[in-house]
């Protein structure tokens, strides 16, 4: 796999939704309440936007980590994956509190629109930060995006055995027969507040 990362949306539609997921943002920490149909109408909807794909929306505070959460799958649009999740990072990560009124001008906003998920045959073949990898095995399953390896400064098999103990699974897990390992590529964009 050795084309470039995607390009789902031109830089004006990357900035559009980064716009919608702050006031998705504001609006949910501030009121509980998603953007309304009425309100998503003064944003310029192009049909890139409603494609679908799978997206993940991380915020971070002060360079810290605060909440990711997304789809992996394509399930719904690039819009709605952007909103629900915006919501999910801020509201609904298991690791951290719910983000609070007096942290949202400290919360930088970062999307990923990922490709379809891509079995790896060879873990050789994998490409740090360009790959996002999903570990399964049974029941557990875990993801890290592209950009997480490049983050850590780690090599291969360290994005592979951190993968790993993302899904719940010993860091060798990915060595065994039955753990089944796929790739996916992204378009990363996002703001930065701070």
């Amino acid at each position: 796999m050795s084309e470039p990362a995607p390009s789902f949306l031109k830089p004006q539609e990357e900035q559009t939704l980064l716009r919608i997921a702050r006031f998705t943002l504001e609006k949910w920490v501030k009121e509980k309440k998603y953007p309304s149909e009425k309100e998503l109408k003064t944003y310029e909807i192009t049909p890139a936007l409603e494609q679908k794909a799978g997206v993940f929306v991380s915020l971070h505070k002060m360079g810290e980590l605060r909440g990711c959460i997304g789809y992996v799958e394509d399930t719904t649009s690039i819009l709605r994956g952007v909103i629900e999740n915006t919501v999910n990072a801020a509201s609904k990560d298991p690791r951290f509190p719910p983000v609070a009124e007096n942290e949202i001008d400290m919360v930088d906003i970062e999307i990923s629109v990922m490709t379809s998920l891509e079995p790896v045959d060879d873990i050789e073949t994998i490409e740090v930060g360009k790959d996002g990898l999903v570990v399964e095995r049974g029941f557990h399953r875990g993801l890290l995006l592209p950009q997480v390896a490049t983050e850590w400064g780690w090599d291969r098999y360290e994005f592979l055995e951190n993968t790993c103990q993302k899904a719940g699974l010993p860091s060798d897990a990915y060595q065994k027969k039955d753990t089944k390992i796929f790739r996916f590529r992204a378009q990363v964009f996002g703001e930065k507040r701070i």
